[in-house]
């Protein structure tokens, strides 16, 4: 069986103090790994570590005096962190500086200390968040576990992003965010569509008040949430299984629909005029799936 045991930490940062954040962040992840020994993985909220404030008392010059490029003593510490504890990390999202641009870029580090995946945030949240949106969809590999898919808050909004994310071979899609307002009960919706339509685990981790509203949720592949959080500090721990991913694509969520069989034989007839007149084309995995039966007559 391949699981994959996470640690989705609903959490703050301290407002405009990056380095009291990163104390915190490390304790947290300490301390997840000496109470949960089993956990594999650790995610916590977008923009955990820029230190960012909640909506109505950010600070219009906060972006650009804490983005960085991604390297230096800044990374170094993650990956470290990462070594010293033996665990991936999705440490949220960071503000990333690449020439005159700044990204929200969420990265992936290994229990070797090593950056395995950089995502830019390809569906910032205009007109409010001014980051620059980023232009691919990033996954990665827990070699002997299953693929991961990266997102981050509003991209959830988009159904383009689960899809393509799935299409690349995700079984759990990993979705830092920081949602302060009330539209969270519609981002819930969205997590358990984006699981049901794709037939993939969605982990969608927001701030804890005051930087975020909570509930935090982990979604399985035919959309029913395993566990929600409330509003405040909290670690939903929960032992994933991607075998159940190969089995709903194959067999069909609650035994009904399978999505991506139906892609395989008709997408390519399929033109998307929004996709400037493109098909859908069959993911690369989809060899292994059960055929659609022919449709028969008695």
């Amino acid at each position: 069986m391949r699981t994959l045991t996470i640690a989705a930490v609903q959490t703050a940062p301290i407002a405009f103090d990056v380095e009291a954040t990163w104390q915190r962040f490390a304790d947290q992840v300490r301390a997840v790994r000496d109470t949960f020994p089993h956990v594999e993985l650790v995610v916590v909220p977008e923009l955990m570590l820029a230190a960012e404030a909640p909506l109505l008392q950010a600070r219009a010059d906060w972006m650009d005096r804490v983005a960085l490029p991604l390297d230096g003593p800044h990374l170094d510490r993650i990956c470290a962190l990462a070594e010293e504890t033996g665990l991936w990390l999705v440490p949220g999202s960071l503000y990333e500086r690449d020439d005159d641009r700044i990204y929200n870029t969420a990265i992936a580090v290994s229990p070797l200390g090593e950056v395995v995946a950089r995502y830019r945030k390809v569906f910032p949240w205009q007109p409010y968040e001014q980051t620059a949106p980023g232009s691919e969809f990033v996954v990665f590999d827990i070699p002997g576990t299953g693929r991961i898919g990266l997102a981050i808050c509003y991209d959830g909004s988009f159904p383009e992003t689960a899809r393509q994310l799935a299409w690349l071979g995700a079984e759990v899609i990993i979705q830092p965010t920081l949602t302060t307002t009330r539209d969270r009960e519609m981002e819930l919706v969205c997590s358990r569509a984006n699981a049901w339509t794709n037939q993939v685990y969605v982990v969608n981790v927001n701030g804890a008040d005051p930087a975020g509203v909570g509930a935090s949720v982990v979604v399985d592949p035919e959309g029913v949430i395993r566990q929600q959080a409330g509003s405040g500090e909290e670690v939903l721990v929960d032992t994933l299984d991607l075998d159940a991913v190969t089995r709903v694509r194959s067999y069909g969520t609650f035994g009904l629909n399978r999505p991506w069989d139906q892609i395989a034989r008709y997408g390519t007839e399929i033109r998307l005029p929004m996709y400037d007149g493109a098909g859908i084309q069959t993911p690369p995995w989809h060899d292994n799936a059960v055929p659609i039966p022919a449709v028969t007559t008695r």
